[in-house]
């Protein structure tokens, strides 16, 4: 247990100063840190660094009201489009239900398998439809959408929202932001380093639904002035404040799920900032397609149901790209090519709750915990030397050290320290001599019984290890178990923790235990002071 080869202590000791070493940046700035080869960082939460606070709420009835419009398209293209065709009436959405008439009666049964064809089965463990389908007067449809149907419709839109989410906020170069689902339908937003959370705001309230729409040339201004289109079309306002709505047709020749890629550039004649898209193999085939057979024609091009510009086909575009228009700044171009780049959100979000934690407040929060360290070391080294003379000072240099090795493991991993993660910094100091308490009140008790000083210090080592062991697994596993079903600063004080506890039993173990080691096979002490 005493033996120390060379090469095992040169190890020890190289480990504990390239971590200690790997801390050093993260007490400089970042400019101050620029020109170093390796700069490793501890990042700062919201409650240290300053930023931005969201909560954000799906509105479920707008997802609801979606998914009968698509089933209703679904509806129409299934029967105009299967062979035979089945004829229907107007289809009615009202009282959130679909309902339509067949002029042939004797085709109720053909209607009925085309939609169970459609609708599908939930896929949910109930194994429930998601869509009641019913029949009214021999000839009326009655297509209802099921509760278990739309909870997961939400739940599925909530995943997918969340990453489009993270992948916006990502875009815009911040570090660690925290965005967790809070209960069924709401997600929290947390941004530390942005000071306005209005940018968030614009950019998150963004559906991003881009959709190219022919523009009906046949409809009526006066009618469109008036709301009404005509049948196959639809009126959209203008983004632009002071334009005319516009009719345009119901059918999307392309959407933003065939988008490749979207970029903020600037117009070469005009020097406008634009957003300029790239198309998939797809998109960019279908939107050749659709150019060349509509050349002289204006088509619209559509961002979550606005018109951000409808310009005339003058020939074929067949580059698989396109130049989106609308009298752009550069920040609102450069946020909806962000928008569009990572995709729409499959559910609309509102802002229910917003906040700004102050950039000065973090720093009381760092000056308040570092204070909280400085008290705890203190403390500690105060209460080991008193008590257990030249053991404990070695457990004091094991303290200083595992202080500096758990900063420079959180750089290393780029992790985030939150006012809860120094909590559990300070936890961690105050316990992390529990160990060297252990093994020397074992090393009293051997000496005691009569032992020699190397076996009484070899046993004390050796027993108090499976004990020092046990405990640390089960702080441990309450620490996983934090960090897993945690979040936010829960999940950051768990981060800590964890990473205290094992470099606290390495310093605490094994490093004293190579000092003590040093120590008797140099000076062979008869008798010791413990």
């Amino acid at each position: 247990m005493l033996d120390f080869p060379r090469w095992k202590v040169t190890a020890i000791w190289a480990l504990l100063a390239v971590l200690c070493a790997l801390a050093i940046p993260s007490f400089f700035s970042e400019e101050q840190t620029a020109h170093w080869p390796i700069h490793p960082r501890i990042n700062k939460g919201l409650d240290l660094a300053g930023g931005s606070y969201l909560l954000l709420e799906a509105d479920t009835q707008d997802l609801a009201n979606s998914r009968i419009e698509s089933m209703r398209d679904q509806i129409q293209g299934t029967m105009r489009n299967g062979t035979p065709p089945i004829a229907i009436g107007d289809i009615s959405t009202r009282g959130g239900q679909i309902s339509f008439m067949l002029r042939d009666p004797t085709q109720v049964d053909a209607a009925r398998e085309r939609l169970l064809g459609i609708t599908g089965t939930g896929a949910g463990m109930t194994g429930q439809r998601e869509w009641d389908i019913q029949v009214v007067d021999t000839s009326r449809f009655v297509v209802t959408p099921t509760k278990a149907g739309l909870d997961q419709a939400v739940k599925t839109a909530m995943d997918d929202t969340t990453d489009v989410v993270r992948k916006r906020i990502d875009a815009l170069g911040t570090r660690e932001p925290t965005i967790v689902r809070q209960g069924d339908n709401r997600i929290v937003v947390q941004v530390p380093g942005l000071g306005n959370p209005q940018q968030l705001k614009e950019l998150l309230g963004k559906t991003a639904k881009l959709e190219f729409k022919l523009v009906d040339t046949t409809a009526n201004p006066v009618d469109v002035a008036k709301g009404i289109a005509p049948i196959g079309s639809q009126i959209l306002p203008y983004a632009t404040p002071g334009l005319p709505p516009i009719a345009v047709k119901r059918q999307v020749i392309i959407s933003g799920d065939q988008l490749a890629d979207a970029r903020q550039a600037f117009d070469q004649q005009t020097n406008q900032p634009n957003v300029q898209i790239t198309f998939n193999a797809v998109g960019g085939n279908r939107f050749a397609r659709i150019t060349q057979q509509n050349v002289g024609k204006p088509f619209a091009i559509i961002v979550d149901n606005k018109v951000i510009s409808a310009p005339n086909i003058n020939e074929p575009i067949l580059g698989g790209s396109a130049v989106i228009n609308g009298g752009f700044t550069v920040d609102s171009a450069n946020q909806l090519a962000i928008a569009l780049r990572s995709g729409k959100l499959s559910i609309n979000l509102k802002v229910i709750e917003e906040s700004t934690v102050s950039a000065s407040l973090g720093k009381d929060s760092i000056h308040a915990g570092i204070i909280a360290c400085a008290v705890a070391v203190a403390l500690v080294v105060a209460f080991m030397f008193l008590t257990y003379g030249r053991f404990g000072l070695y457990a004091n240099l094991a303290v200083v050290i595992n202080v500096f090795v758990i900063l420079g493991v959180l750089a290393v991993l780029h992790g985030t320290l939150t006012l809860p993660g120094i909590a559990g910094f300070v936890l961690t100091i105050g316990t992390a001599v529990d160990a060297n308490v252990l093994i020397n009140e074992r090393i009293r008790e051997e000496r005691r019984r009569g032992r020699s000083v190397v076996q009484a210090v070899e046993l004390g080592y050796k027993e108090a290890s499976r004990t020092i062991f046990e405990a640390n697994v089960t702080h441990a596993i309450s620490g996983v178990i934090m960090f897993v079903l945690g979040s936010g600063p829960v999940k950051g004080f768990a981060v800590v923790l964890l990473i205290g506890i094992c470099t606290s039993v390495f310093t605490a173990v094994t490093f004293t235990r190579m000092l003590v080691a040093l120590w008797i096979r140099r000076n062979k002490p008869k008798t010791i002071n413990i």
